[in-house]
This record gives C-alpha cells, structure tokens and sequence, in this order.
C-alpha cells in the first residue's frame, strides 16, 4: 500500500492474557450484569479439569448456564440452528464460547440471529447485518484461528455444499477474549500443528497482502515471529505454558489483521482442498502453504526478507533475494518438523477436480489481495506442483 493510500485499523475486542486469565470471566460477567449465559463448548472438553474450574466460577456468581456441545467442524448451518433454539430457550443474555474456531464461529452465528433474526443464510458476506450481536467472550482452546478476534465467522450451507462467509469487521468480534494457556493443555499433537499452522498463514498472507499497511505490518512481522519461535515446543508438549500462551498471542494478533488486510492463494487454495477432499483447515493451508509461498516470492522480496529474518535465519548481510529465498526454505522446513505431509496426494486429493477447483479459485478472486496476480493456468499448475 503506497503511503498515498488512506488506511484504516480496528479492533473491538478487549484481551485477557496470561497464565490462569480465565479466572477474570467472573469479573467479565459481572460487568455485563449477566444472569443467564449461552455456552458453545467442544464436547471433548466437557468433562475435563479447564471446564470444571468455568463452572465453579460460574456457580459462584450465581449465573445460570446452558452448554451445547453437539458441534462438528465446518459446522453447519443447521447446527447453528439447533444452538440457537437452543439459546432462546435459555433465555441467554449473554453468549460463552469455548473450544476451537469451529465452536466460536456457532457462537457468533448464534449471536447474530439472536438479535437479527431470519437464517444464518441472510448474513452471508460483508455488513449483512445491522443489529449488534449477543455479547460474546471467547476462551480459544486452540491456538489457530483467531476466530476471537476476527470479524468473520464461517458455517457450512449442507444444501450448497458451500462454505458460507459472514463478515462485520465492527461487530462479529468477540467484546472479550481470555487467552489462556491453561485452556491448551488437553489438544492433541495433531491438532495444535495443525491449527498452529492456521494462524501462521494468517499472518504471513496477511503480511504480504496487497491490503497490507503499516499497522498491519508491525502487528505481522511479531506474529510470524511468536509463532515460528513457538509452534515447535508448543506442539511437543502443551504443558509448556510460555509458548501456548506466545502462541495464542500470535495466532489473536493474526486474527486481528487478516480482516482488514485479506488473505491470499493459500487461503484461496485450502477453501477447495478442504471441502473436497474433507481436510481440516489448518492441515489444508499447510500443505498449500510451501508452494504458494515460492510462487508469490518474485512479487515482494523485500517483505519475504524480513519474514526470513523473523523466522530466525541469518539472513544479515545477504542480497535480498537470496534473503527472500530464505523465507521459503524457512517454511519448508517448519512443515517438515511439524510432520505436514509434503504432497497433495499424500493427503488423499486427486488430480481429476485441479481444472474445477483452479476455475473455482479464479472466480473467488483473491487478487484483490495475493500480492502476485495469479490465472486459472497458475493454479492449476500450483495444485499439480503441491500435488
């Protein structure tokens, strides 16, 4: 973005960080006069020790509660439905959401019909709705999406086969976010490469979009740097508190960013892998991620220079290119000691939907954001090079 350009930033949402954060919800729900809380929970975490210290505090402010937990990734609009009835029927003032991206996103969607109405269906894309949502604070238990922060929520059309974006920089956020470390502890080695992967990419596009300026930059650059210094001893062992709270720093301060700025191929490549070929979101970026990464090298070095120095390679010195490279290198590597798999089939996609999915990803236009402009020829030569 050209220092010409008039550039805006934004967030709503108040941060909690620390070691045992979630102990504040009870000053949280007091502030909101809140006597009766909606709670969108991942039904793994209902009989743990985390979830147990909620409801105690929850009993202790005298805040009657109700949980839904039948929550499945990508989730549908039709859950969304049932967590709503669901909601009214408590008579909920105020929504909870704990659990990943997929149980935030409920929330939110759940918020909104509270206030708005109709089916989520009607909010699909961006401002679609008017009314402020049911206020909502968010407890991530993994450290990827940034959905606390973010502006948008996704649900599933199940009639479309189609994933459904609804977007209010101003209003879709959570009013608070708890990030807790403490809340991480039970994911999976699996799960937090994967999603800690998510919120990589999330700053990196984010980083080099075409949107991008220099709030968004400063805010980036530090989230590329928590993340790739953490996600390694995150995923080894989750009891390691610093670095599952540095990376739940890093994937909100993603979160905040990618709003504003847009995201790239990538996230424009995952969106199909995903849906037709059923991989989780993360582990789609992941594996897109490498390739993408060497075919936008050419169209900002200079941004690539600096990812390399973040990422921590001795890049001091070194022509810019050579630096740039670096970067990419960096990536190759970091997937190869999370366990990403390296290949396209190794994941189970063929070959035979590359013309249909690069039509797809042309129609979705990311340009407006990838820093490289990009033809249906070059994703489809990007899905036989990942392939």
């Amino acid at each position: 973005m050209a220092a010409t350009d008039i550039s805006t930033f934004f967030c709503p949402t108040r941060l909690y960080t620390g070691i045992g954060s979630h102990r504040k919800l009870g000053e949280i729900l007091r502030a909101h006069d809140c006597e009766r809380v909606f709670i969108a929970i991942d039904g793994a975490l209902l009989d743990g020790e985390f979830y147990a210290g909620i409801q105690r505090i929850l009993k202790d402010e005298g805040v009657a509660a109700a949980a839904y937990s039948d929550i499945e990734p990508d989730p549908s609009a039709i859950t969304v439905e049932r967590a709503f009835q669901a909601c009214q029927a408590h008579g909920a003032t105020l929504l909870l959401a704990i659990g990943g991206g997929s149980t935030m996103d409920v929330a939110k969607a759940v918020g909104i019909l509270a206030t708005n109405g109709g089916r989520i269906h009607d909010y699909e894309g961006i401002e679609k709705f008017r009314m402020p949502p049911l206020p909502l604070i968010a407890i991530p238990t993994t450290a990827g999406t940034g959905s606390e922060v973010s502006g948008s929520c996704v649900i599933t059309d199940t009639e479309k086969q189609l994933k459904m974006s609804i977007r209010h920089a101003a209003l879709n956020p959570a009013r608070a976010a708890i990030l807790d470390p403490l809340a991480l502890r039970t994911v999976p080695a699996h799960v937090a490469a994967h999603s800690g992967m998510d919120a990589f990419v999330h700053a990196f596009e984010s980083y080099i979009s075409r949107q991008a300026n220099l709030v968004t930059d400063a805010i980036n650059i530090e989230a590329i740097e928590l993340l790739a210094a953490n996600i390694r001893p995150f995923v080894a062992n989750r009891d390691n508190l610093e670095a599952g709270l540095n990376m739940l720093v890093g994937s909100a301060l993603a979160g905040i960013t990618f709003g504003q700025t847009g995201l790239g191929n990538v996230h424009c490549m995952a969106r199909f892998v995903g849906a037709y070929w059923h991989l989780s979101h993360g582990l789609s970026n992941a594996v897109c991620l490498p390739h993408v990464a060497r075919f936008n090298l050419p169209a900002n070095p200079r941004k690539f220079a600096r990812i390399a120095a973040a990422m921590d390679r001795p890049v001091r010195g070194l022509p810019e290119i050579d630096a740039a490279r670096a970067a990419v290198d960096a990536i190759d590597t970091l997937c190869r000691d999370l366990g990403i798999p390296a290949r396209l089939r190794d994941v189970g996609a063929t070959e035979d939907k590359f013309d249909e999915i690069a039509e797809l990803c042309t129609q979705a236009n990311y340009n407006r954001w990838n820093p490289r402009q990009t033809s249906t020829a070059d994703f489809r030569a990007l899905f036989a090079q990942a392939y």
